[in-house]
């Protein structure tokens, strides 16, 4: 190894970081543990070189002369403590909860499970109508969580008794192996398993929650809803999700927005669109139309001439923007109505339109260029 490229080891390019070395290292011995690869001398050996890389890198002196002089044999000497030169003791710092994946933990550091366990979150869709969500609102919402037992107040235990120290675990949930590997002593921690993890034992549990120490209840809750939201939109309720374990937090609760559609409105961010039919004579010559709003009917000038597919635009009369005074805008699209059927008054009126703009009723019987130049 005194040759090899620590850093290619690790599968890093030269001059990593300190967390980018720690990941790396991390990820390699979970892959190459011997106890995931029991009995496969080349994991073995793989695991050794990964391990060996990591103590020149990790520590700042080494890695510091290591990237100076290209060589980790530094006085002939190993690296650290622990059997063959290699020191395991620090690796549970590193995988943290991971620990179990093997098993049990490195040095002994698995999580205790019977220390304070937060509480789960949880999700409620709330639907909202198009005002609503535009205009906020109040609503109460009612969900089912898990709290402390009413009765033996969260301990498991009936009324009148208490929960016990485990005689195996004496308390800690947890179980403590030494055994001899090719690589040295490991320290294995597992879950107690007389006491499930809890470091204490129930002798006579609470008839109400059958010893778990939870019962589901139905909440009422109040919502407030701010004006601007949107589907998708997430409203978190700090702590009013299931009850934490051993003194541990609640959760929280997570409302997800949906907002049903409109019939006339639409929406895309925080302004709002809606098509108005007019007809072509008033597209001509200009009118005035009546705009439905969010906030009421507008009367909007059409000015004269305007063309299919003009869009006008209703200034502040889109949706209030979250935490804030200001709102989006409305825009009209004008979609101009041309008649599929005509009376005699009708065409006639058209006709003396088409002769007064020079224009004849059969363009056909003009030539191509004739028209062109026209």
């Amino acid at each position: 190894m005194a040759k090899k490229d620590y850093y290619e080891v690790l599968g890093l390019q030269k001059g990593a970081s300190e967390s980018e070395i720690k990941s790396a290292f991390r990820k390699l011995a979970i892959k190459y543990h011997p106890d995931k690869n029991q009995g496969d001398k080349e994991a073995e050996e793989r695991f050794k070189e990964i391990n060996e890389a990591y103590q020149v890198l990790s520590d700042p002196e080494k890695k510091a002369r290591y990237d100076q002089f290209g060589t980790a044999d530094f006085d002939g000497a190993g690296f650290g403590g622990g059997a063959g030169g290699f020191d395991f003791s620090d690796l549970g710092d590193i995988f943290g909860g991971f620990g179990d994946i093997f098993g049990g933990g490195f040095g002994g550091s698995s999580r205790r499970k019977n220390g304070p366990v937060r509480g789960d979150d949880l999700e409620y869709t709330l639907n909202l109508t198009f005002e609503e969500a535009v205009f906020g609102t109040t609503k109460e919402i009612t969900i089912n969580r898990e709290e402390n037992c009413e009765k033996c107040h969260g301990s498991g235990a009936k009324s009148g008794t208490s929960p016990v120290t485990c005689d195996k675990c004496h308390g800690t949930g947890q179980v403590r192996v030494q055994r001899q590997t090719p690589l040295g002593v490991f320290a294995t921690v597992s879950t107690c398993d007389k006491c499930g993890g809890k470091g204490k034992i129930i002798s006579d549990p609470c008839p109400n929650c059958h010893g778990s120490g939870k019962e589901n209840k139905r909440k009422n809750i109040t919502i407030n809803v701010p004006a601007g939201v949107d589907t998708g939109n997430v409203i978190p309720l700090r702590g009013q999700g299931d009850h934490g374990r051993q003194g541990g937090p609640a959760g929280d609760l997570y409302v997800r927005i949906n907002v049903a559609p409109h019939k006339y409105f639409k929406r895309r961010g925080n302004d709002i669109y809606i098509d108005t039919h007019i007809s072509m004579a008033k597209a001509a010559l200009g009118t005035e139309i009546k705009v439905p709003t969010v906030d009421g009917d507008v009367i909007y000038t059409v000015p004269s001439g305007t063309q299919p597919g003009t869009r006008f635009r209703l200034k502040g009369k889109g949706v209030p923007k979250i935490n804030s005074s200001s709102r989006g805008d409305q825009y009209v699209d004008v979609v101009v109505e041309v008649p599929k059927k005509l009376n005699d008054k009708q065409k006639e009126a058209l006709e003396m339109f088409l002769e007064a703009s020079g224009e004849h009723k059969s363009e056909h019987e003009k030539g191509f260029f004739s028209k062109f130049k026209r």
